[in-house]
């Protein structure tokens, strides 16, 4: 039944609701969390390849080691705001604006 309802999906939205339940359940914030890590550790990576800079050298500029830039880029580790924000501004010359909703 649930296999039907993930086929039969008309939207993104009713996908993940028919595979991960509804907005708010526990699966789908876990789901959502992964998912926006994913999403951080794509933008460092193109950032960084923009930049021309390899995970070492980025890794140099902000006093870190390039196994963290690694994991970084491979969502591997969670990542704090201050450090983010150390990686695109001090790093790689980039701004990052924060919008909470």
């Amino acid at each position: 039944m649930k296999k039907e309802a993930i086929r039969n999906a008309k939207t993104f939205e009713e996908l993940l609701d028919n595979k991960y339940g509804k907005a708010g359940t526990s699966l789908r914030d876990e789901y959502e969390s992964k998912a926006n890590y994913f999403v951080i550790s794509e933008m460092l990576k193109e950032a960084r390849k923009d930049a021309h800079i390899t995970q070492e050298q980025l890794a140099d500029k902000i006093g870190t080691k390039k196994s963290y830039i690694s994991r970084l880029e491979n969502g591997k580790v969670d990542i704090q705001l201050s450090t983010l924000f150390k990686i695109f501004e001090i790093g790689l010359g980039r701004k990052i604006l924060l919008t909470i909703v």
